[in-house]
């Protein structure tokens, strides 16, 4: 698959295939696109913490305004920003979770963008100190769904050309 079928494939998988393990060589590429992601200056300002235990799981999909959905994922990761590293902190760790996004989908797995969740409690269950700051949290697993493809806008209502009003036309 190469990265334009990954990026259409991608959809937000809610139900996962709790019996289905993720062999490790599987999860280490997809942590190593992470690893690779470009950063501002390259500060790398970064740290995730993967969640592989069954209850830590549970009390994260709890502090996840209980999206319980995410305890059957395989994995959970969560993307912390560093403050003091980079202005960039809430950007940074973005594009390297939509690196692990993109490669998951090309590996046959599942994902889901988590931002609606009690930061305090995600630190907490996670033990992340006080000032780090939590981007975002994904499951990965193996889908137990199949959604289709969402609508989405078309080229000439979200792209511009030379200046904003002037919308980008597909000849």
């Amino acid at each position: 698959m190469d990265v334009f079928e990954a990026i259409k494939k991608r959809r937000s998988i809610r139900r996962y295939k709790r019996e289905t393990k993720i062999p490790e060589e599987h999860l280490l590429k997809i942590l190593e696109a992470a690893r690779l992601a470009p950063s501002a200056g390259n500060r790398q300002p970064w740290r995730f913490v993967v969640v592989k235990d069954p209850e830590v799981k549970r009390k994260l999909a709890e502090a996840c305004n209980n999206q319980i959905f995410i305890a059957d994922a395989q994995v959970a990761i969560a993307a912390i920003g560093d403050p003091s590293a980079s202005r960039w902190y809430p950007q940074d760790p973005m594009i390297a979770v939509e690196h692990m996004v993109l490669e998951a989908t090309e590996l046959g797995y599942g994902t889901c963008w988590i931002g609606a969740f009690n930061e305090d409690a995600v630190k907490k269950v996670l033990n992340i100190p006080s000032e780090l700051k939590v981007v975002c949290v994904i499951p990965i697993g193996v889908p137990d769904e199949e959604p289709p493809a969402r609508p989405r806008k078309a080229i000439e209502e979200i792209f511009h050309l030379d200046r904003y009003g002037n919308p980008y036309r597909v000849k």
